[in-house]
Parts: C-alpha cells; sequence; structure tokens
C-alpha cells in the first residue's frame, strides 16, 4: 500500500476549498436592481403581511433585489437596510433613483449653469424615475410628471 504524503493532502484540501470559494463567489448571481411602481409600497419585517411595517415607500423609490420567498421580496435600500416587499408592487422594466442628501439641486439641464428647479423637493430618500444619464448628470422625472436633471453622485440609482 502506497502512502500518501500529508503535505500534499493537506495543500491539495486548501486548494480545492479555495476554488469552491472562487466559484461560488464569481458565480453568485447578481443582485437585481427594482423600483416600486405603485403610488406607495409598505416594507416590512419578514416576507408576509403579519410583519410589522417598518416604512411606507413611494412611487420610483429605488432597491437592489437579495432573495426571494414566494411572492416576497428581500431587497436592500441605498443605506443598506433589509426589507420585504411585495413583488407586485416591484418592476424590473426601468431604473430609478433616489437622492442621497438633503438641500440637493435639481436643475432645468445637465450642468450647475442651468436654473434650479422650483417645486421639486431635493430632499434625502425622494425617489424619481431615470428618463437618461448625459455625461455626469442624470435627467429623472417625479410621480406627478416633473423633470429635471441631477448630478449623478447626488442620487443612487438602482
Amino acid at each position: 500500500m502506497r502512502r500518501v504524503n500529508s503535505k500534499f493532502q493537506n495543500k491539495f484540501f486548501l486548494f480545492l476549498i479555495l476554488i469552491c470559494f472562487g466559484l461560488t463567489v464569481f458565480w453568485a448571481p447578481p443582485a437585481d436592481a427594482l423600483c416600486i411602481k405603485n403610488r406607495q409600497a409598505n416594507l416590512r419585517q419578514g416576507p408576509g403581511l403579519h410583519y410589522d411595517k417598518i416604512w411606507e415607500v413611494f412611487r420610483y423609490m429605488p432597491f437592489q433585489q437579495l432573495g426571494k420567498k414566494g411572492e416576497w421580496l428581500r431587497v436592500k435600500d441605498m443605506d443598506g437596510d433589509i426589507y420585504w416587499v411585495h413583488k407586485r408592487l416591484t418592476t424590473k422594466s426601468f431604473k430609478c433613483a433616489v437622492i442621497k442628501n438633503d438641500a440637493t439641486n435639481l436643475r432645468r439641464g445637465p450642468g450647475t449653469h442651468y436654473k434650479k428647479v422650483k417645486g421639486m423637493p431635493g430632499e434625502k430618500y425622494f425617489s424619481m424615475k431615470v428618463l437618461k444619464i448625459k455625461d455626469n448628470w442624470v435627467q429623472v422625472v417625479d410621480a406627478w410628471g416633473d423633470k429635471a436633471w441631477i448630478y449623478r453622485p447626488l442620487v443612487w440609482i438602482k
């Protein structure tokens, strides 16, 4: 009977573990981006109506989908907080953006030389649908149909 070198066995076993870990990391399905499509949606602590409502969000709020359980989606917001939302309240058919900070300027065109848009709140968590991206500027529309441009680093887009 032939005896296998234990140092070789340990290195081979470590190599197999690293390969498996690498395959898991690189072949893991990417998290999907989605938006709230309804006028409002309740975000819950778990996948069902019997779980506590944690936050009420409005149309065009973007999320990153992390998982699914039945008709419920596990989602993450721009702050990294995790919630559950019913699938029928969401869409993946367009991109959405949410303002990262308070007192953000929304403009009539893609640049600081354009006038500020009046009447659109530039507050943190104000959500909008993305219409187009031009260089470092994003054209958005809110739930009432008002359009504006915003500097891309000031929004979280999904």
